[in-house]
């Protein structure tokens, strides 16, 4: 062996030999240290001093900037680079461009704590460490942190400057705040050592900064040198806690700050960064750590106003940093470098022992076989699904309930609620809103002064307050204005409701709020990011519950570590695909499919949405209300679900009274209407009718013997206004004659039974909305309203949809040209319904998609929903089984299911235990148990008329649902 190989191996042998694990030694290391000792043999002295130096680059700069920087690596032999400002797309081009200049493989680094959108535009922005610091489940901050190892990795970057593990104790810090995991010294080392090991396994390197601890001050060492003046027994308890945590762990690196800590350096006001105490006794011989050291930036005021240009480099080597990052003049940094080589104040073992270090730093950063960044589908392997389901995941597991005096939070008995909502603060509100509203109905709320914001909120019993603030950096403002604090007071004190104060900022924002006496609740969300807003809401309605833990103190009633646990209450949240096991690569084919429909005329619009697990991970909106419309329709627009109406109306409410015993499967027709007792539908089942294995016709065209014989509205049953006798609003100046209810009942029981005993049939269902109604003396609409619609907050479903919507919210069903001769819209498409006053059993029921999912997700699991048990699982059972399967009839008792023949109601890729059903007006709903999947498809492919089957022929529908079931990741491709 040369005699450069036995001294690197005799170092890398010394450091097993303390019993300190070297984060730079691999597990090849014999390979390493030829490598590293192959390289060193044939530096010259310039180049080896050249390794010491990281200088500052931007993709953003122009090409004089660029060509400086290639000055220096051609003839300089820099070692490596940081990277600042700029996109990825002209970093990893400048980045091959650099590598293919030097001689050894540069070492590229960056500031990316949050992700590389710390510094580059078209990346993906990770939740800040405060937020982290939430999270009482370390291995999801190791998932963050792999993924931005993952992300550095892809563009080159083998050093993030990452984790931060200040504590951060001061409040008033402007440096690092959100940049650190909190105030508890235990959870700060927790999350660093997290996070660290997430990103080391990506293949990145690590480095805890700002060494011993940039937490407690106010000062900001960009602008001017902060002072630690604390005990030693103090800065061992916190400061250096971490440090000495993460280098056991094997930490890569360690940056050191620009601090004047007395204690540690008795020489006045030498920066941290330039003391010999600090690093080389304190740090290397104390702590025992044999990583990189790294200088903080050395054109920060902190440091640069101690001494002049070249000097203060060369002391930071001097004091123990083997990396010199940023000199304000490198030139003149080398030159004075070479003038301590010469006169014997840097000698070859010293320089020799940080340049061994930095070039087994770039073996283990894998330099040794150094390939270009192919740039090829580099922006969107950056920009992968896979980040959103890793930033949720994080968000929803640090938002942090602080109180919950009354248990509002997840939010129950919807029924009873009238919700506002009031903005505080200048960032943006709109995701927090819009999902709030998918929940129940919420009102924003505003005032020009406190008078009458508080004269306006008198009606509402629950006031949803939101602080939103700017989520650009964790340097913006986040406090509340006095305006807002005076308000927030004001508000809470009116106990004429009750208040919910959501603060999407960081924690300290609450240290300026004099008293929480009136305020019901607080939850923090910590960020004002999309997502956050949007699981902030499902926290509050119970879509997920409250598991974060508050990482600093804001009050002395909100001491570090503050948590109120909440439960799920098993309501719809709202996610990605990847989240619940699909490909949203391969769920583009629904779009497709859509589309398809639309160019084909299949219908005007439609709203497709897919869930799994109880998420929502598919929700959109196609086309328009109408072929002639320039409005694009939205997923708040509501549909005439026709057919859909018998399984999420009138079916639930036979279920719940068959659970009550008003009810059972074997009752007959005549049990359920005693006039029935002398007509052939007198034996009819209750059972036999739900599953259209009654005999009984098909539909029962009543509205034919109302017209006259010009088939117009017969003016001996309609009248154009409300008159006595006359109140039955079939449509717009349309008004049937109150008696003829009794005649539709009366021609039901003189139907004959049909010789074949599979038939669908809208028939029973007229039956059955008689008897429920009789039962309860009310409406179907009522009763359905107070049972399953408010108590659900399905807000957007209900019958005559014109009483509580605007007009152009509901999508118009049909151009009648046969019965009514007008537009159909906001009416119910179905004749028989709209005889009956709009409610039928059969149709008569409006929604939209995410509503009707909720009531399909209320069955999946087994009834209960939002905190309330509508119906028991086991009648579900009873109701979701096929009877006459054996007859081949697939129907269950109200619901359908799966074809037992080739072709049916569903793509043949379900379960049997799947139910679902169709609707005339083309709509479509399925839910499968053993998946987790709800499916709702609604349209108006009725429009412009009812003779457009299209739809029905192409089995869209159905093609749709097995592009879900195709979307779905086997375990075997994770």
């Amino acid at each position: 062996m040369g005699k450069y190989l036995l001294s690197f191996l005799f170092f890398a042998l010394l450091l097993v030999a303390r019993g300190q694990y070297s984060p730079l030694v691999t597990s090849d290391t014999l390979s390493q240290i030829a490598w590293v000792n192959d390289r060193y043999s044939v530096m010259s002295l310039e180049e080896k001093i050249g390794q010491l130096f990281m200088v500052l680059a931007s993709s953003h700069e122009d090409k004089a900037a660029a060509q400086r920087i290639k000055g220096l690596i051609k003839d300089h032999a820099i070692g490596g680079v940081i990277f600042s400002k700029g996109g990825p797309m002209r970093q990893a081009k400048l980045t091959n461009e650099y590598q293919s200049l030097s001689k050894i493989p540069l070492l590229i680094g960056m500031d990316a704590e949050w992700g590389l959108a710390m510094r580059l535009d078209s990346t993906y922005a990770f939740p800040w460490n405060m937020t982290l610091g939430a999270i009482a489940d370390t291995a999801i901050v190791s998932k963050v942190g792999h993924q931005i190892g993952r992300h550095a990795n892809r563009l080159g970057v083998h050093i993030n400057f990452a984790p931060d593990i200040d504590i951060n104790i001061d409040p008033r810090n402007p440096i690092i705040g959100n940049r650190s995991f909190g105030e508890d010294r235990e959870n700060v080392a927790l999350k660093g050592i997290a996070f660290m090991k997430g990103m080391e396994r990506a293949g990145v390197l690590s480095s805890g900064k700002h060494f011993p601890g940039h937490g407690d001050t106010f000062v900001d060492s960009h602008k001017s040198l902060p002072t630690l003046d604390f005990t030693r027994q103090r800065l061992d308890s916190i400061e250096l806690y971490p440090y000495k945590r993460l280098i056991k762990e094997g930490l890569s690196s360690v940056m050191v700050a620009h601090l004047n800590v007395p204690e540690l350096e008795p020489e006045n006001k030498r920066p941290s960064s330039l003391s010999k105490n600090i690093i080389t006794n304190l740090l290397k011989n104390e702590l025992k750590f044999e990583g990189l050291i790294f200088t903080d930036a050395l054109n920060m005021k902190g440091v640069s106003d101690f001494a002049s240009n070249g000097i203060t480099e060369l002391e930071a080597f001097l004091s123990g940093n083997d990396i010199l990052l940023m000199p304000k003049d490198f030139k003149k940094s080398k030159d004075t470098f070479l003038k301590a080589y010469q006169n014997g104040l840097i000698s070859e073992q010293r320089l020799g022992y940080s340049v061994k270090k930095i070039l087994m730093a770039k073996f283990k950063a894998g330099l040794h076989n150094y390939s270009p960044i192919d740039t090829k589908y580099l922006i969107e392997d950056l920009n992968s699904p896979e980040n959103d389901v890793i930033y949720e995941e994080a968000i929803e597991s640090a938002i942090t309930v602080l109180s919950d005096k009354l248990n509002l939070i997840g939010i129950k008995k919807l029924e009873n609620k009238k919700i506002a909502y009031v903005k505080f603060g200048d960032g943006v509100n709109t995701p927090f809103l819009e999902t709030l509203n998918k929940y129940a109905k919420v009102t924003q709320v505003n005032g020009k002064d406190i008078a009458t914001l508080k004269r306006k909120l008198f009606d509402f019993n629950l006031i949803i307050i939101g602080l939103h603030k700017s989520n650009e950096s964790p340097w913006k403002p986040y406090k509340f204005s006095q305006k807002e604090l005076f308000w927030l007071q004001e508000i809470s004190r009116q106990r004429t409701s009750n208040v919910v104060l959501t603060v999407f900022a960081k924690p300290y924002a609450l240290i300026d709020v004099t008293s929480f006496n009136y305020i019901d609740g607080i939850v923090m969300a910590y960020q004002n990011s999309r997502l956050a807003q949007q699981k902030a809401a499902e926290v509050l309605f119970g879509a997920v519950g409250a598991k974060g833990v508050l990482p600093v103190s804001v009050s002395s009633e909100f001491p570090v570590n503050t948590s109120v646990k909440t439960q799920s209450l098993l309501r719809l949240g709202y996610s990605t695909p990847e989240r619940v096991g699909m490909s949203s690569i391969k769920l583009a084919e629904v779009d497709r499919l859509v589309q398809n429909g639309l160019d084909s005329l299949m219908f005007p619009g439609a709203q497709v949405l897919i869930a799994r697990k109880g998420k929502v991970i598919y929700n959109k909106a196609f086309g328009k209300p109408t072929y002639e419309s320039k409005k694009e329709l939205t997923t708040n627009n509501i549909y005439d679900l026709a057919s859909l109406t018998k399984i999420l109306s009138t079916l639930p409410a036979i279920m719940k009274m068959e659970e009550d015993g008003k009810i059972a499967l074997n009752d007959t027709f005549q049990d359920l209407l005693p006039e029935y007792a002398d007509t052939e539908l007198k034996d009819v089942t209750v059972l036999k009718s739900l599953s259209h294995y009654g005999r009984l016709p098909s539909w029962i065209a009543f509205y034919l013997k109302t017209l006259n014989n010009k088939r117009r509205p017969s003016p001996e049953f309609y009248r154009n206004t409300p008159s006595d006798g006359f109140s039955i609003k079939v449509t717009d100046n349309m008004y049937l004659q109150d008696a003829y209810k009794d005649s539709i009942y009366d021609r039901i029981g003189r139907q004959n039974l049909k010789s074949n005993r599979y038939r669908y049939s809208d028939v029973p269902y007229y039956i059955f909305k008689k008897y429920i109604e009789d039962s309860y003396n009310s409406g179907l609409d009522n009763l359905m309203d107070n049972f399953l619609f408010k108590p659900l907050g399905a807000n957007y479903t209900t019958y005559n949809p014109l009483e509580k919507f605007p007009v152009n919210m509901i999508v118009p069903s049909e151009v009648d040209t046969y019965y009514r001769y007008q537009l159909v819209q906001g009416y119910v498409h179905d004749m028989g319904a709209a005889m009956q006053g709009g409610v039928g059993g059969h149709a008569g029921l409006f929604s939209n998609a995410n509503d009707v999912a909720k009531i399909m997700q209320m069955y999946i699991q087994g009834g209960y929903y939002g905190g309330d048990r509508f119906l028991d699982d086991r009648t579900i059972e009873k109701f979701n089984k096929c009877y006459f399967c054996d007859k081949n009839v697939r129907r269950g008792v109200g619901f359908d299911k799966p074809q037992l023949v080739e072709k049916g109601p569903t793509c043949g890729c379900v379960s049997r235990k799947s139910f679902g059903h169709s609707g005339f007006t083309g709509t479509f709903t399925w839910a499968d148990p053993e998946e987790e999947i709800v499916y709702v498809f609604l349209s108006n492919r009725t429009y412009p008329s009812a003779t457009n089957r299209l739809l029905v022929k192409s089995e869209l529908r159905t093609r749709i649902q097995k592009a879900i079931y195709d979307s779905l990741i086997n375990e075997a491709e994770n």
